[in-house]
This record gives C-alpha cells, structure tokens and sequence, in this order.
C-alpha cells in the first residue's frame, strides 16, 4: 500500500492516464479521487461514471451526451459526462465492461480529446484527464477479444495495482479503528474497545469483498451495539466461521466443517501420486462442496463466495466449469 500511495502521489503531478487496477471493494474509487485532490485540477469537476451500470446505448449517452430528436425519449439537449468534466477528471469505473464499438469512442477521445454528441455532427473538444478501473485483467479481455489492445495501452500509462485486504492483514486494525470513529459519529455511539477474539476473527477472514466489506461489517456492528465493545456475536456468520460451512446434513450425508482452502490443502497429499487421481479427486469434491454452499446461500453468489473465501470471480468460473450455473 506504500508503493500505491507513492505512485498516487507521483502521477498526480501528470496529466497522464491512470489505469487502476484491482478486485472490488479495494478503493480504486478513491484511489482515483485522491489522484485528482492531490493535482493541479483539484478544484475543476470529478465525474464519476459506473460504465457497468448501464447498457451500451445508455452509456454513450451519458459519456458524450445527446441532442434532442436523436433517439426515442430524447426530448431534449443534454451534457456528457466527459463535457461536464471538462478542466477535471472523469473516473471511468469498470471500463472492462464497455463494448468494442464505445470503446473506439474512448479511444478517440484519449487520442483526439473531442467527439460529438450522439445524434450530432459539431465536434466538441475537451481537455478532461481520463483514469479508469477494471476489477478484471484487462491483457485476458483482449485475448478473448473482448477489450481493444489499442485503447488498453491509451489508458494504461500508468497502472497502479491495489492488493485485496487478504494480503494487507496487518492493515485490518487501524482499518476497524478508523471506520468505527466514522459511524460512531455519523451514529451517535460509542463503540470504542474491540474484543480480542474478534479481531483475530476479522483479521483470519478472507474479504472476498475487501475493504469495502469489512467497512459495512463495521456499520453494522456499531448499529447494532448495545454497549462501548465490538465483539465476536455483532460479526456476521461469513466471519465467525472464516468461509467455513457449518455440519448439516443433506442429500451428500453429514458435511464436516470445511472450506475452500481447507478442501485444497488437505487433497493435496493426493498429488504425490497420479496427477490425474488429484484432479479428479479435487474435482469431484470441489464440485460437491461448492454445490451445497450455493444451496445453503439460496444460490446468491456473493454470499456463497464469503462462505467459501473466494473472489466472486473466481466462483463465477467455478460454477461455469462445473455447469452448475443456474
């Protein structure tokens, strides 16, 4: 996290692109806001845009704006994004997920600073410092041909990578430190010790959705404290059981308390002979373990990966290999 501040601090300086990389819930987000803070643009406009949140059609409208009479409901003029953060910045977050063809449009405004306005022929210029994040590896999209190689090496001038809480442990304190003086204040509470086992709790837990999701847990044990401790029973199960699922009994028999990682560690002495035993061993009760976890989550992915200990992502390709998507 040293190098990450150092390397913000430095490209602040610039007006080079920034290409922020990392799983979500890192702070790329803020990351970006500190980048434009600590510039020379510091009072000029930060525009924020989620280009994972809307369809193609609707999200070259809101980056390059539109004239009235260009498409259905279009009753009027309207600004772009990238107009709007015209001096300042604009942060275009999940850029992995736009399309080839808007992706040629960013490519030109990267190049070209202009465009125009969707439905109209006037080429507007603009001077707007572009950095933008991924939650993917940008180099796999452009082998599946998913994202342009072009505009990969347009955005990344610099890149700055932010590492999951998961490899940040010895941050987790001051972290729980930090956002409990927030909502202490923001809630009128006093939650100020933190109990021993719930540290521990917190700091052996994996974070499949990082800092962001240790933030939220912390709102909601200053919500729900009804005294001045953080302690083990205001953590939500996915923590107290650290991505372990509890024993129940099912359709595959009695379930011991495993997880993700337990699974991998212990099948790992089956590698010391046929490789091909290892795989289909690891295979079939990976398959199985993963299966019942989506179950006992009622198939909610996000909910299922923190009871695992793993990225989102890295389900989402575990339930596409093992056809277990719904």
């Amino acid at each position: 996290m040293q190098q990450v501040y150092r390397l913000t601090r430095k490209v602040a300086q610039s007006d080079a692109s920034v290409l922020l990389l990392g799983e979500t819930g890192t702070g790329k987000e803020l990351v970006a806001r500190a980048i434009h803070q600590l510039s020379g643009r510091e009072n000029k406009p930060f525009v924020r845009v989620n280009c994972g949140a809307l369809t193609e059609s609707l999200l070259e409208s809101e980056l390059f704006g539109h004239v009235r009479g260009s498409f259905t409901g279009a009753i009027n003029n309207r600004t772009g994004r990238f107009e709007a953060a015209h001096t300042g910045t604009i942060f275009l977050d999940e850029i992995n997920s736009t399309t080839p063809q808007l992706q040629i449009k960013l490519l030109r405004v990267l190049q070209e600073r202009e465009f125009e306005r969707v439905g109209d022929t006037q080429t507007i210029q603009v001077n707007t410092r572009v950095i933008a994040a991924s939650n993917r590896d940008l180099l796999e999209e452009i082998d599946l041909g998913h994202f342009r190689e072009d505009l990969y090496y347009r955005l990344n001038v610099v890149s700055i990578e932010l590492p999951p809480l998961r490899e940040r442990r010895e941050d987790i304190p001051e972290l729980v430190s930090y956002f409990l003086e927030n909502y202490n204040e923001a809630n009128d509470r006093y939650v100020t010790h933190i109990a021993g086992d719930a540290m521990r709790a917190m700091q052996e837990y994996h974070w499949p959705g990082n800092v962001r999701e240790l933030q939220n847990y912390i709102e909601r044990a200053v919500v729900l404290a009804d005294r001045d401790e953080l302690s083990m029973d205001l953590l939500p199960d996915s923590i107290l059981f650290r991505g372990k699922i509890p024993r129940r009994k099912g359709r595959g028999g009695d379930l011991e308390s495993l997880s993700y990682e337990v699974v991998q560690e212990g099948l790992a002495t089956a590698k010391s002979g046929e490789d091909n035993l290892y795989v289909k061993i690891v295979s079939q009760v990976e398959r199985e373990l993963i299966a019942q976890v989506m179950a006992d989550c009622d198939h909610v992915q996000i909910k299922a990966a923190g009871r695992l200990g793993i990225n989102r992502n890295t389900l989402h390709k575990k339930l596409k290999e093992y056809n277990l998507e719904r």
